[in-house]
């Protein structure tokens, strides 16, 4: 699998999370920006330079960091920071498929698809439903 040789061969790695409530607080795009802080402050190595993918960057402390658009296509190491990120969520939507399987996370992973509103409806939403969700907010 990708997601392992990446761990096995990059120099260092680490994975920040923002949690559902930080989410709603915040917003999606703060709340990305907080992840991406706290992966930073998980590594081991402190890094010369972060390199984002988007347009904005987290203030790291004074540590240069620099917004690449569409830079998980263009820098190899963005693209792995992406494969590891992917594979976390993933792997998060599998535990919660495990705890609520009538949601169906194991094949939307979360994704707002067809399926996951209509789950979404027939169910409602769980704890770790984003609140500010539009599909959510209006049931």
């Amino acid at each position: 699998m990708l997601a392992e040789q990446i761990r096995q061969n990059a120099a260092d790695w680490a994975i920040g999370e923002a949690t559902h409530a930080e989410i709603d607080e915040l917003n999606i795009l703060q709340a990305s920006l907080l992840a991406m802080k706290r992966a930073v402050n998980n590594l081991n190595i402190k890094p010369d330079r972060v390199l984002v993918d988007g347009n904005r960057t987290p203030d790291l402390g004074g540590v240069p960091c620099s917004a690449i658009v569409k830079g998980d296509a263009k820098v190899p190491a963005i693209s792995a920071a992406s494969i590891l990120a992917k594979v976390h969520r993933d792997n998060q939507m599998m535990v919660l498929h495990m705890i609520y399987p009538q949601y169906g996370f194991d094949r939307h992973k979360g994704y707002p698809t067809r399926q996951h509103l209509t789950m979404l409806r027939e169910h409602g939403p769980i704890h770790e439903h984003r609140k500010t969700y539009k599909p959510v907010k209006i049931l």
